[in-house]
């Protein structure tokens, strides 16, 4: 193998694309899927009151499975992971004029399910350890306003949930999880997911399991459950049908339609049973990647915290500039021409994003901010979480070989890679004047 970079015309180290995250399906998938076909019934859902409100037997067997692997008492499905976090935000009763605490480093949709119940997100700095939110930028942000704390699990790593949970309890607020890219990691014993009131996970394609597109959100509370139910199937049909409307207080239920098809559910039965191997295979690849990086200290492998474990849904990097003499844009360009799967930064913080700059959402009139509602005064300033920042624009980078059916050779081209570009940093150098 050449030891030039392919950079600068060297070969690169992979030269064929990296297999596809479709591999994880397999006959058990196609048996289900089958099934379904023959029996003629795509969704089994009506919104009407009856037993088809509340979905097909596909539906209705993945949301039992799920529960019973995550030890909780209901698991309640969605088409995607953004409508339930929008069913968990509307479920925990989040309206007009409240704040949720939410990290700035997620998906877009993690606060915008804020937003779309009128409430508005107040974003808390991160740690740079883990890359989760940071408990005391939470208390911090904490007001009068403040129902609720949502927080991501983020790359496969659980949050300080443990502190998250005795901060929300302390201030008598909700403790919601993002957990989308965690499922089946854990803390001090318990999943990821089931430590909040409740806890969301994602079935979109490129995650642990997938359905194509989907999300269930598990919890311990009853009520919740029903909530969000109601919310994902066009719940003011069913009111006045539900004997107990008044004691619950749901006459102000707008519902949308978040159904789980039966094809999608009869994927994910399959998929829930594979969780834990593609886990497994993401935790060796990732555990091997952190010793062979070992020899290169100017990239920092992720941490596991004490008490816990990582799912890698992504492998994050922290890149140290001043001890390889390159800038972060020149070695993962570098990277990138030896044919590895490796990106700059996660997703830059959310506050930046326009909507929040120019505080508009629902119209042109400002809506939730400028809502009467809303007494209160929220910065997206530039420079709010400077954590995130710094991470996002200077040093992180992020990977996603460690996921299944890539194995030990997607590993050492890494590896490879990173030794030729650390032997010709004075030939790199030059490209960047």
């Amino acid at each position: 193998m050449s030891t030039k970079p392919a950079l600068l015309g060297g070969k690169a180290v992979r030269t064929e694309p990296y297999p596809i995250h479709t591999t994880m399906i397999d006959e058990k998938e196609e048996r289900e899927i089958v099934e379904v076909l023959r029996g003629g019934h795509l969704s089994g859902f009506s919104a009407r009151p009856g037993e088809r409100f509340l979905g097909g037997p596909k539906v209705q067997q993945l949301e039992k499975d799920f529960a019973v692997h995550f030890g909780v008492e209901y698991a309640v499905s969605f088409n995607s992971a953004t409508s339930a976090l929008h069913g968990v935000v509307a479920a925990a009763g989040i309206g007009p004029g409240d704040e949720v605490v939410v990290p700035p480093t997620t998906m877009s949709a993690t606060a915008s399910s804020i937003l779309m119940q009128n409430a508005i997100p107040v974003f808390a700095d991160i740690e740079d350890a883990t890359y989760c939110l940071n408990p005391d930028a939470v208390a911090d942000a904490i007001s009068p306003r403040t129902k609720a704390v949502l927080t991501v699990n983020l790359f496969g790593h659980p949050s300080r949930l443990d502190e998250l949970e005795a901060l929300a309890q302390k201030n008598e607020l909700v403790l919601l999880e993002d957990n989308a890219q965690a499922p089946g990691a854990l803390q001090n014993g318990r999943r990821a997911g089931t430590v909040g009131l409740m806890g969301v996970q994602s079935l979109n394609y490129h995650k642990g399991i997938q359905t194509g597109e989907g999300g269930m959100v598990i919890t311990n509370d009853k009520r919740c459950a029903e909530h969000l139910r109601l919310i994902r199937n066009h719940g003011e049909v069913v009111i006045d049908h539900m004997p107990n409307r008044d004691e619950l207080g749901y006459e102000n239920m707008l519902g949308w339609n978040y159904r789980l098809t039966e094809l999608q559910a009869s994927i994910g039965i399959p998929q829930l049973k594979k969780l834990d191997a593609l886990n497994a295979v993401r935790v060796k690849l990732a555990e091997m990647l952190t010793r062979e990086l070992q020899a290169f200290d100017f990239l920092t492998p992720p941490l596991v915290r004490d008490g816990c474990t990582h799912s890698y849904y992504l492998y994050p990097l922290r890149f140290h500039r001043d001890r390889i003499g390159l800038s972060r844009e020149t070695f993962c360009k570098a990277m990138q021409a030896e044919g590895i799967s490796i990106g700059q930064g996660y997703v830059r913080p959310i506050y930046l994003e326009p909507m929040y700059q120019k505080r508009i959402v629902y119209g042109a009139r400002g809506c939730p901010f400028a809502c009467p509602w809303f007494e209160g005064e929220v910065s997206y300033e530039p420079g709010r979480c400077p954590v995130a920042e710094r991470l996002h624009f200077d040093e992180i980078l992020t990977t996603d070989i460690c996921k299944y059916p890539n194995n030990e050779r997607e590993i050492h081209e890494f590896v490879e890679a990173v030794g030729k570009i650390s032997t010709a940093v004075d030939e790199l150098q030059t490209i960047e004047k």
